[in-house]
């Protein structure tokens, strides 16, 4: 017999009973016959022992199924927690960097998450709470609008969750439309967009979808695929310059002294490496793919980047600014 049943064991009622709300605390919660083995009880005491915890206010839940677990209710023990100051700042902030949701259950959830914090917070924090968007401001990008996709934000995110196939017709940039048969994996926020990775079945490969773009989505409720152990969202995208990917080529740069600092300020890929040059401009090489985030990223550097390899972007900034010059002739 293991020393800590025996410990058990040799407990007096009271210290039975702070033990039997340990063991209901216990993530998953505790089958009936295991909190009496442990105790050495009967099932009738067990019985008493969440009889006397439920007249102290501790809600215990018995769960249905091929397995009774039981276990305190999730919202015990609440009440008594008080939120720091540092702690309320980081939930008010990191709230604020969401609110391109706004209209979505997203949305919705993370209110109402946040006001079920309320009593946690003291009287002083909630005065200060008042202050918070003044004193700390999440400038957001410019933030596509989901208010209109609250239905097929839902029908994805239940597919995600139950692991079901889905049928979709997707739109994509130029405005031509294609069916797919989509594995969900993974939905991503990027630049205050919502973007859903998944595997087209057709092709066998893992794409990128702006959620926008789809003009419908239908999951296969009674239909389930194996999500993929050795997935990993990271490593998908981990050749790209943001959202997108694909195959990784050797990307050198160079850039004019006068945005050299805001360059070496920053880190713009694992992969990057930046050379100060002699005229105090600077070289940038990394290998990423090259994708639209990497084409639109060097052409808003206008004149103070010179794109030196691979051929085929070098040709492609070339040929965009000399049609973008051509429009002001």
């Amino acid at each position: 017999m293991k020393p800590d049943k025996l410990d058990d064991l040799k407990l007096n009622k009271a210290q039975k009973l702070v033990r039997v709300l340990e063991l209901l605390s216990r993530p998953g919660g505790i089958p009936p016959e295991e909190l009496e083995a442990q105790l050495g009880v009967d099932p009738r005491t067990v019985r008493r022992y969440l009889a006397d915890l439920r007249r102290v206010g501790v809600s215990v839940d018995e769960a249905a199924g091929p397995e009774r677990l039981l276990s305190v209710s999730g919202g015990y023990g609440r009440a008594g927690v008080q939120l720091t100051l540092a702690e309320v700042l980081s939930l008010h902030f990191g709230r604020t960097l969401f609110t391109f949701l706004e209209g979505t259950t997203f949305a919705e959830d993370l209110d109402g998450a946040f006001e079920r914090l309320q009593p946690s917070i003291s009287k002083f924090n909630k005065e200060m709470l008042d202050s918070l968007d003044r004193k700390f401001l999440a400038v957001p990008e410019h933030a596509k609008d989901y208010r209109e996709d609250a239905d097929l934000l839902d029908e994805v995110v239940s597919a995600l969750i139950h692991s079901n196939p889905a049928d979709a017709e997707y739109r994509g940039a130029r405005g031509q439309s294609r069916i797919y048969r989509l594995e969900p994996l993974t939905l991503a926020t990027y630049r205050q967009g919502l973007y859903l990775l998944a595997r087209d079945v057709a092709e066998g490969r893992i794409k990128t979808f702006a959620l926008e773009r789809f003009t419908r989505f239908a999951r296969l409720r009674r239909a389930h695929f194996a999500y993929p152990e050795d997935y990993d969202p990271r490593a998908v995208l981990g050749d790209g310059f943001g959202i997108t990917s694909g195959v990784a080529e050797e990307v050198v740069a160079r850039f004019s002294p006068e945005v050299a600092l805001y360059l070496r300020e920053r880190r713009w890929h694992p992969s990057a490496r930046v050379e100060v040059l002699g005229d105090g401009g600077v070289r940038l090489r990394m290998r990423v793919a090259v994708g639209p985030e990497l084409k639109t990223w060097f052409l808003g550097f206008g004149a103070e980047v010179v794109v030196e390899a691979p051929p085929s972007l070098l040709t492609f900034v070339r040929e965009a600014h000399v049609a973008a010059a051509a429009r002001y002739r």
